[in-house]
């Protein structure tokens, strides 16, 4: 069996579909996962869904993800405006690594329109809602097969 495909939430994601639904929207953490299985099933790939509202911990899973991951997909949240050391841990990888936003933040507060995790992605997937968790992780099983 190949390696999974690592999709990891950052911060305050926990409360989607309470927090903020006119941004985010009202499917939650839990919906997002199934769609997430869902993608990357039809493309014969499996994932790791995992949410933290603690930087290190994300850290950790970013650094597990260098032996045990075929892709990462990202979605940081506000550490993505403020978080060196998850760019610096996505920058040892050499898997795909896809950052995932559900709202667009180049429409958004000016400091959202930047982020870190940018630098170290291989592409981008935002605005989208929810789907942008699929269409990150279809981009993520697509880069991954090539990578073999």
């Amino acid at each position: 069996m190949s390696k999974p495909i690592y999709v990891l939430s950052g911060p305050n994601l926990n409360l989607l579909g309470v927090r903020e639904p006119e941004i985010y929207g009202h499917q939650t953490l839990d919906d997002v996962k199934r769609l997430c299985e869902a993608r990357a099933s039809a493309f014969g790939c499996t994932v790791v869904f995992r949410q933290s509202n603690h930087e290190g911990e994300l850290v950790d899973w970013i650094q597990e993800a260098r032996t045990e991951a075929s892709a990462l997909v990202i979605n940081p949240a506000a550490y993505g405006h403020t978080s060196i050391a998850i760019l610096d841990g996505l920058k040892m990888l050499s898997v795909p690594v896809i950052e995932c936003h559900l709202s667009n933040p180049a429409s958004r507060e000016t400091f959202r329109r930047k982020t870190y995790v940018s630098l170290a992605a291989t592409g981008v997937v935002s605005g989208f809602g929810a789907a942008s968790y699929e269409l990150a992780v279809e981009a993520a099983a697509g880069l991954a097969r090539k990578a073999k």
